[in-house]
């Protein structure tokens, strides 16, 4: 009986899964399987790329769940609750993702990785990338476009221009959504939306703890728990700094500058390096332990065989989920729209502390997308047997 296309594609993805676990195995990342269907409540913080794509349902007791979006989370939950929890360990996942996509299937399969506790960090981002783009490498995936960022560098970098905290998380929630300074720094237009003024006007110059407690009792008031995902207490906190930024003064101009140049950064990693020490030494602000740890990484990439002068370093570039804490990256077929990657990753050093954790553990890890993998015909690569 002839096999069909659509069948023949199945196959080929089946074959692909089933190669990516033995390899990932193999790498030191033993498998594990999380439950498809998945607490809603723990994806709420992970982002709003996320949270607005879920496929949500409740169960007789009213209990929110949804169907699994991701793996990071709940491998991380795993981690968690296993008896290694605050030590190394690893895993490896492979299997369907479900959430809402305008360009292409709302269920589609995901392998990937993950690295808990591991003492060297900078060895372990390297170690994440490393076996990812060796993973599809050995499916016939080779000179990829990689790109990395470093969301460490952007948040040490703001923390030393000592802004107010509204303008810290303003400036990072943009930069995770890869807007332009001007579009981060602009302040936001009513345009045809309610306007705001009496109720921001109210919450100036009140004690934040007040503050929040009264936006949260009036959305109660109002029998409001959520709007488009976010919760009552997100709500009020975009309330309290609206009004802060309403109050304050322009942004100063030389932190604007320097920001400005910092985010012009697009290049080789090394040479990114020497022109991010020269930033430092000019403005004055203390980027040496990040710049430290940057170059360290890079030593690891370089240990590990990986052609670190062909990857592209980017100040711009960042992932839309907001437990991501460090080092993130991702890696293209050459020509494909930079908004497929095939692979994908980065560090999340504080979300296992948001899941429960005691403290902080660092964490990193990397998905490949299997659909997008240009999958060779069957009998010609040793892999689809």
């Amino acid at each position: 009986m002839p096999v069909s296309a659509d069948q023949n594609s199945a196959a080929a993805k089946r074959a692909a899964s089933a190669a990516l676990v033995a390899h990932l195995e193999a790498s030191g990342y033993p498998l594990y399987e999380p439950p498809i269907l998945q607490k809603a409540a723990l994806f709420f913080n992970s982002g709003e790329d996320i949270r607005s794509r879920l496929y949500l349902t409740s169960d007789l007791s009213g209990a929110e769940y949804c169907l699994r979006p991701e793996y990071t989370i709940p491998v991380s939950q795993h981690y968690l609750a296993s008896d290694v929890a605050g030590r190394a360990a690893t895993y490896s996942y492979c299997g369907p993702v479900f959430r809402y996509r305008t360009d292409g299937p709302n269920e589609f399969l995901q392998a990937g990785i993950e690295n808990f506790g591991h003492p060297d960090r900078e060895a372990a981002d390297a170690e994440i990338l490393g076996v990812t783009l060796d993973a599809v490498a050995a499916l016939g995936q080779i000179n990829l476009d990689v790109r990395f960022g470093d969301n460490g560098l952007i948040r040490d970098l703001v923390a030393a221009l000592d802004l107010s905290p509204q303008w810290q998380r303003r400036i990072l929630r943009g930069h995770a959504q890869d807007k332009s300074l001007d579009a981060i720094l602009a302040q936001p237009a009513n345009g045809k939306a309610r306007d705001h003024t009496g109720v921001l006007a109210a919450l100036q110059g009140a004690d934040k703890q007040g503050a929040r407690a009264l936006v949260e009792d009036l959305l109660s008031i109002a029998g409001i728990s959520s709007v488009g995902g976010r919760s009552a207490a997100e709500i009020a906190e975009r309330f309290l700094e609206q009004a802060a930024l309403k109050s304050g003064q322009d942004f100063p101009d030389e932190a604007r500058a320097i920001l400005n140049e910092f985010l012009s950064i697009e290049t080789d990693p090394d040479q990114a390096s020497a022109r991010l020490r020269q930033i430092a030494a000019m403005t004055g602000v203390d980027l040496n332990a990040a710049l430290d740890r940057f170059d360290a990484r890079l030593g690891f990439m370089a240990a590990r065989g990986l052609d670190v002068a062909d990857f592209t370093f980017s100040t711009r570039f960042a992932r839309d989920l907001e437990y991501y804490t460090g080092f993130v990256f991702e890696a293209f077929e050459r020509g494909r729209p930079r908004n497929e990657p095939i692979v994908g990753g980065g560090r999340f050093d504080g979300l296992l502390k948001s899941l429960g954790g005691e403290a902080d553990i660092g964490a990193v890890g990397a998905a490949i997308w299997i659909e997008r993998l240009k999958l060779p015909e069957r009998g010609q690569t040793d892999w689809w047997r």
